[in-house]
């Protein structure tokens, strides 16, 4: 019973962790969005002046910054009637380890691979040398 409970909350911490990456890939994906953060990059500002170089509506740029918002990549805050956005490096963070185990696989993979040529090409290079 004790394995159950703990494949059952292992479980719920992958599928955690995965609904959070599809939330940052997803937010990320959007071109505006992007723009968004890389103004947010470099320093925070208020939900006007985010809008101000997008053509777009401030309703539009408002449904964007709640995407990243939700995605946890951008934190509001209010002071009076004014929003104010800050960028969120944690959801990346995650993003960026997620990538980089992926690229280590990767990057073992294509090294046993330019092993296997190698030996292929020495084999060939040995084979011609014998006729």
């Amino acid at each position: 019973m004790r394995s159950v409970s703990f494949g059952f909350i292992f479980n719920r911490m992958v599928e955690y962790s995965s609904r959070s990456l599809d939330r940052t890939f997803g937010a990320l994906a959007d071109p505006t969005r992007r723009r968004l953060l890389a103004q947010l990059a470099k320093g925070g500002e208020c939900v006007t002046d985010l809008a101000r170089p997008h053509a777009m509506s401030l309703a539009a740029v408002s449904k964007h910054l709640i995407v990243l918002e939700k995605a946890g990549l951008v934190k509001r805050r209010r002071k009076g009637r004014v929003h104010w956005l800050a960028l969120e490096a944690k959801p990346m963070q995650d993003a960026q380890a997620w990538i980089d185990r992926y690229r280590k696989f990767w990057e073992g993979n294509l090294d046993q691979f330019e092993k296997y040529l190698d030996k292929l090409q020495t084999k060939e290079t040995k084979q011609d040398d014998d006729q």
